[in-house]
Order: C-alpha cells, then sequence, then structure tokens
C-alpha cells in the first residue's frame, strides 16, 4: 500500500470542523432562497450527515477472520499483510485481464472522498467519510464484454493470518449486478478520514454499497471477476432464507428474526427510521424491479 503523506491525512477534528463551516454555509444559503426548503434532517447531502466518531468505526466490527464479537477484529493481533498487495481482474466477461499491485490502481485512478450511510442487517448503523475508487472506473478499464452479467469477489483466504479463515469453508465471496457494480455509489474503499484502513475494517482494499446490507461489503478483495452467471456468494450460501443476492435496505422487509424498521445509531443515541434503500432510492430505485417483491430486500 502507499501510504498517504502525513501532510495529505485529514485529522478527525479538522474533518468536522470543515463540515460545520460547509453546513453552515449551505442552510444559510437555503435560508436566504425564497422558494428553496431547508434540507431534510434525513438528506443524503454529504455536508449534513454527521460521521461517526473514527474510534467507534474502528472497533465495531463484523470480520468473521477475525473473532465472532464486535471487539474481536480490533482487538486481535494485526497479522494480515497488506502491503504488497495485489488484486487479480478475471472472469469470462472480462476483455483485459491481469494481476495489478495495489501501487498500481493508486497510480491509475484518483482517491475521492464519500460520506455515506452503513447499514448493517443486524439493525445498527453508521455515517462513515469513505476514500476510494469508484468501481464503475475500475469495471470499465476491465473493458467489459456481452458476457459480463455479474461481478464476482474474493477475499483474501489465509489461515495463517487470519484465525477464523475458514469459518465458512473457504474464501468470502459476493456479487453483484453489472448494473449495481456501474452504480456511481459503488466504492473500492482504501480509507476512513483520509487514512488508510486498518486490517479490522477490511484493509487495504473493500467494497462499500451504501443502499445494501453491510454483509454485502466484502472486505481485504483480492480478485474481481466479470462472469455470466450469478455468483453464489457466502452469506447466501451460508442461509439463503435470511441472507439473498441482492440485500437492499428496506423497513419493509422484515429479517425473519428481527424488525428492520429501525434502526441502533453506533455512536449516538437511540434508534431512527430505516429508509427504502437506505436513503438512496433516487440514485437506485431504477436498477430493481417492485418494492412488494421480497428478493431484492433481503
Amino acid at each position: 500500500m502507499i501510504p498517504i503523506p502525513t501532510s495529505r491525512i485529514t485529522s478527525e477534528q479538522d474533518f468536522r470542523n470543515r463540515r460545520k463551516i460547509i453546513g453552515a454555509g449551505l442552510s444559510a444559503m437555503a435560508a436566504m432562497a425564497c422558494n428553496g426548503p431547508l434540507l431534510a434532517a434525513d438528506s443524503n447531502a454529504p455536508e449534513l450527515l454527521e460521521p461517526t466518531p473514527l474510534k467507534t468505526i474502528n472497533s465495531y466490527n463484523n470480520y468473521y477472520e477475525f473473532g465472532f464479537d464486535k471487539s474481536d477484529p480490533s482487538e486481535a493481533e494485526k497479522t494480515l499483510i497488506t502491503s504488497p498487495w495485489s488484486v487479480e481482474i478475471t472472469g469470462a466477461g472480462a476483455d483485459k485481464k491481469g494481476v495489478y499491485d495495489l501501487a498500481d490502481i493508486y497510480g491509475e485512478f484518483a482517491i475521492e472522498s464519500h460520506v455515506h450511510r452503513f447499514r448493517c442487517v443486524e439493525a445498527w448503523s453508521m455515517v462513515v467519510p469513505w476514500n476510494g475508487i469508484p468501481l464503475h472506473k475500475v469495471i470499465a478499464a476491465a473493458q467489459p464484454n456481452s458476457r459480463a452479467k455479474y461481478v464476482r469477489f474474493t477475499t483474501v483466504n489465509d489461515a495463517t493470518q487470519m484465525p477464523n479463515a475458514n469459518w465458512a469453508g473457504g474464501p468470502y465471496t459476493e456479487g453483484l449486478t453489472i448494473a449495481e457494480a456501474m452504480n456511481p455509489l459503488a466504492l473500492l474503499a482504501t480509507g476512513i478520514y483520509d487514512q488508510p484502513l486498518e486490517q479490522q475494517t477490511g484493509a487495504p482494499i473493500r467494497l462499500v454499497l451504501p443502499w445494501k446490507y453491510g454483509f454485502k461489503y466484502a472486505k481485504s478483495i483480492v480478485r474481481i471477476e466479470l462472469v455470466e452467471d450469478m455468483p453464489k456468494t457466502t452469506w447466501w450460501q451460508q442461509n439463503s432464507r435470511e441472507y439473498g443476492f441482492y440485500a437492499n435496505v428496506s423497513p419493509h422487509h422484515n429479517h425473519p428474526r428481527w424488525s428492520q424498521k429501525t434502526e441502533r445509531i453506533i455512536g449516538g443515541f437511540g434508534r431512527q427510521r430505516t429508509q427504502i434503500y437506505n436513503g438512496y432510492a433516487e440514485e437506485v430505485a431504477h436498477l430493481y424491479g417492485a418494492l412488494e417483491d421480497r428478493k431484492y430486500f433481503y
């Protein structure tokens, strides 16, 4: 991994101060506009989303390869070697295949900043300021052909570096339709708060899909495949009744064992109402069928 120069790392406090200034300016502009309503409190405008503290993000994680409790991944010995790191881009749907060093990927694509809601299927949520590369740019560089109907992601699986590497019987895999992968919201994240990802948050590169439940966010990715058939993803194979392929966030489709109508705010207080597609319906609803069709929402 290419280290981020200290001069380019934004401290969490500076990040928050900058957002307060921008947010105050936007509110003032909206107030002065005679026919412009104030942005709603649940707006997805990045300037108005209050990020979860970095310490909380880094200490409340699901990463079963490093333990099953929320604190286990952050407390685990830092054994995962993330530099050097390479990602293979392959599959029958890719005309341009190859194995790429992460440093080369950083050199090819600009790192962007995206502040997004994060919603776990367990009915808790955060707001995370990610840094990363839009997935569609990487997919486009692979020159997808007519056989590229889906994208399959495979994560690192090394028992010498991960104490529970084989909890699922093999590497963690996830998948998207090609249309989902090309959506501008989909991100290959490399950092949080302008700092590199840590082991427990999916270093050095992970998937971010803000309209989907968190188990779709494959961590520590080593392979991206453009394929013709729908991938058999890890949680779908573990329990297809509870964890579907699409896994879009919805308050109208409960998990078989708990409600999805509300979510607990990690690092905050109380609960808030869950939004359809986690608040990103305008950007992604066109990708799917009827809201009544459960297959899209678990």
